[in-house]
């Protein structure tokens, strides 16, 4: 069974990165989205264990004392991480994992796995990234000029990723992350795990 590939999706918040990479795992059974930590409150409509798993920054701190975390970040008042267990188990089981982090933590992924494939999801404008953020009716008008400058920043990261998703149209979008999947997949490490009986058996005189 081949070891599966560890992804890390990076966007800025209003990019479309959450509704992507849902579509992306909800098609592919050999894909799957690690849960981060975070010490964010709760919003209306996520859960628990799906969304995130959320933690108190005590909880948080003790895990990091433990060395839990592939990666951690802070992003605004709040903290964010990845259970390294998780991860490597799930990896190592064959399956596709991806990571909805920001560029922080896809630094730290990469530093301690450097065969981690890093994905960048930009928004197509200023003007649309704006509009997202309005539209969700949650936060009032400081906050959204926070966020935007926030965004402006992380967008600045994208030559840090192997590939770079600009999300116009939302299926055209998807199309290119089922690509970027595909290929990673026929990778010669991947297949000669995948087929190596067969590798065989195809240069045996």
């Amino acid at each position: 069974m081949p070891t599966g590939t560890l992804f890390t999706v990076s966007a800025p918040s209003g990019a479309g990165k959450t509704s992507l990479v849902k579509s992306l795992v909800d098609s592919d059974s050999q894909l799957t989205v690690s849960v981060s930590h975070t010490t964010r409150p709760i919003r209306p409509g996520e859960q628990e264990g799906v969304n995130y798993h959320f933690v108190s920054r005590d909880a948080f701190r003790q895990m990091l004392d433990r060395n839990a975390f592939l990666e951690h970040a802070q992003v605004f008042d709040n903290y964010y991480g990845t259970s390294q267990e998780w991860v490597e188990k799930t990896l190592a089981e064959g399956t596709d994992v991806i990571l909805e982090i920001d560029w922080q933590g896809a630094a730290q992924v990469r530093r301690l796995m450097p065969d981690t494939v890093g994905i960048f999801i930009l928004p197509p404008s200023q003007e649309a990234l704006r509009q997202r953020l309005t539209g969700r009716g949650q936060d009032d008008d400081s906050v959204i000029e926070r966020r935007m400058d926030q965004a402006i920043d992380e967008m600045s990261h994208y030559p840090e990723a192997d590939y770079l998703v600009i999300n116009d149209t939302f299926e055209h979008a998807l199309e290119e992350l089922r690509a970027i999947v595909l290929a990673q997949r026929q990778r010669l490490k991947q297949q000669q795990e995948r087929f190596g009986g067969l590798l065989e058996k195809l240069l045996r005189h």
